[in-house]
């Protein structure tokens, strides 16, 4: 994977917001929790012009809680299958956002010799949360509010 571009600008706004990028890429361990979450989420928060996509570092399989949290706030992965980041199709962002360390590590491997803005945000995976069924989804809520957080925090 060949991961190019021109970072985006830091427009120093000073609320934390900084210029819209044409392209983000979200990835964590699995594309199955996380970044899936915070790219739907992120196109609430950035124009329809801008290229989102997510992926992670190995395969993973579809996670049924990530789609009650989602429902739950009037979004919907369709028929969206976890992907990895050999997976995409258009390899070309200004912006990588990560969510799990080894998903920080590897694009930082992989973006060594290039000018993409790579962008730690660490967030828990919830699927190691146990109890009953509210307390599982409680944990998946948390991180969609996280995510929420962040992307309100980085984009207005």
């Amino acid at each position: 994977m060949n991961l190019t571009a021109a970072a985006p600008p830091d427009t120093g706004s000073g609320s934390g917001t900084r210029a819209v990028p044409s392209s983000v890429l979200f990835v964590c361990g699995l594309n199955a929790i996380r970044s899936p979450m915070a790219e739907l989420l992120a196109r609430r928060h950035l124009p329809t012009s801008t290229y989102i996509a997510s992926a992670g570092v190995r395969s993973g399989e579809r996670d049924p809680f990530v789609d009650a949290v989602l429902q739950e706030v009037g979004l919907d992965l369709g028929r969206r299958q976890p992907r990895t980041m050999d997976d995409l199709e258009d390899d070309y962002f200004d912006l990588i956002i990560t969510l799990a360390p080894e998903a920080h590590h590897r694009a930082l491997e992989m973006t060594r010799s290039s000018a993409v803005d790579v962008v730690y945000w660490p967030t828990p995976d919830p699927s190691g949360a146990t109890g009953t069924r509210d307390r599982i989804l409680d944990a998946y809520r948390g991180v969609r509010d996280h995510l929420e957080r962040m992307l309100k925090d980085r984009f207005g």
